[in-house]
């Protein structure tokens, strides 16, 4: 028998299902266990921590008791924590940045000032510790304007503010009110960049690099962006706003200063680096770092990536990324989220559903991810959070994807089921106007 690697996922949602099966698609036996996980995962096979953990100390003691060869941190509230460092220390892999790393996620003062620093381009930028001083600096600067939390906020933490008034309230949100709590200790207010967004998915081993397929997400609730952002609606990818040109730019422009720049700082990056962007008339700027693999869009990335990915994350954990290429398939991948009715407001759990083992056996380009999912008393899977499941599709064309992807969605119920329907449209219309252009 083949020997069998281990490998533990920390997180719960459809971004670490994604993983899962990302490593399950790899040629090589694997036993998984997560922490906690979620139904979708233990369906694919994937053991849930049996422990109580009340500490990361205690989830590295059980991964060291159980000889785990790699451990994948999905969220970014652990790696800001300093799980990596914890999980190394006692001499375990594990892929993620250390703590001083994700700071450059969990500050955005932190990273706005590194970016100042090694000119880095993004939007031009104040940091406030009060209210007074960020209202007369509003004065002066006038709207529109972005008001944002420095500290972690679960992707709810960048308040666009067309008008004087709306900054003013979003002050008193999270000065007064303490709506993001410590959180929002520091608040940046910086220029509205206008021009439309693309994620950058770049996995490191601090030193070598390489870039997953750009994809482009859908923040607000509603179709055509209205409503209030969320943590993601859907995504796909290979976003056509990113061409190569495009893209060698980026690389050249702010991959490589900013990987250069973390480790001058002596914060050396290892793990998966996200860089937000802003494609602006002026060429392309940071909006955002994430310390991590983003939700949706690793639902929509990576099916399209081929690779032996338990090597790949490893070889990163370990300071020696793989040279073994990878391939991506030459089609579209669309994701859609299914989310709870009243999301990102208040919603009600527990509502039954149905349709998930129908819609992935009808078809062998889907994949359904779960991310607010439980079983309840009766066995019965239900609702347990906003966003509930994410639905992929991938094919040669997005016109298809997107289809695909559609179809499946009404395969899948439950009640109060909300979902956006224009998820891969701005893609669709810049294909069409390429193809128009080159025919």
């Amino acid at each position: 028998m083949d020997f069998m690697n281990s490998v533990l996922i920390i997180g719960s949602g459809g971004r670490e299902h994604a993983i899962l099966k990302a490593l399950l698609r790899s040629d090589r036996p694997l036993c998984m266990y997560a922490y906690p996980g979620n139904p979708g995962m233990e369906r694919d096979g994937c053991m849930l921590v049996d422990r109580e953990i009340k500490s990361w100390s205690d989830l590295a003691d059980w991964a060291s008791q159980n000889e785990i060869d790699l451990t994948i941190v999905g969220p970014e509230a652990p790696l800001v924590d300093g799980i990596v460092d914890i999980f190394k220390k006692e001499k375990l892999a594990v892929f993620g940045p250390t703590k001083a790393a994700a700071e450059i996620e969990g500050s955005k003062a932190f990273s706005k000032d590194l970016m100042k620093k090694y000119n880095i381009p993004t939007a031009a930028y104040r940091t406030f510790t009060d209210k007074k001083s960020a209202l007369k600096y509003l004065k002066e600067k006038g709207a529109p304007i972005v008001v944002k939390v420095s500290g972690l906020a679960a992707g709810k933490g960048a308040i666009v503010c067309e008008t004087a008034e709306e900054a003013e309230n979003a002050l008193v949100e999270i000065f007064d009110e303490k709506k993001f709590g410590e959180a929002g200790a520091r608040v940046i207010l910086e220029e509205k960049m206008t021009g439309e967004e693309a994620s950058v998915f770049v996995i490191t081993d601090g030193k070598k690099y390489r870039i997953l397929p750009v994809s482009q997400d859908h923040k607000a609730v509603g179709d055509g962006d209205t409503g209030p952002n969320t943590g993601g609606m859907g995504a796909y990818a290979p976003a056509p706003l990113v061409d190569e040109d495009l893209l060698s730019r980026i690389e050249k422009e702010i991959v490589k200063p900013v990987l250069n720049a973390m480790e001058q700082e002596g914060r050396k990056y290892q793990g998966l680096l996200y860089y937000g962007i802003m494609v602006t008339p002026d060429g392309p700027k940071v909006v955002e770092f994430n310390c991590r693999f983003g939700d949706p869009e690793t639902q929509a990335v990576l099916p399209l990536v081929n690779c032996d990915w338990f090597e790949m994350f490893k070889s990163c954990a370990t300071g020696r990324m793989t040279d073994k290429p990878w391939t991506v398939n030459q089609g579209y991948c669309v994701s859609v989220i299914l989310a709870s009715e009243g999301y990102p407001g208040s919603y009600e759990k527990g509502k039954v559903i149905s349709g998930i083992d129908e819609t992935e056996r009808e078809k062998t380009n889907v994949d359904v991810y779960h991310s607010g999912t439980m079983f309840n008393n009766q066995e019965q899977l239900v609702t347990n959070g906003g966003r509930v499941l994410a639905v992929s599709a991938w094919a040669d064309t997005l016109e298809e994807a997107i289809e695909t992807a559609y179809l499946s969605v009404d395969g899948i119920n439950f009640e109060g089921k909300m979902y956006r329907r224009d998820i891969g449209a701005k893609g669709l219309k810049r294909v069409e106007g390429q193809a128009k252009v080159g025919g």
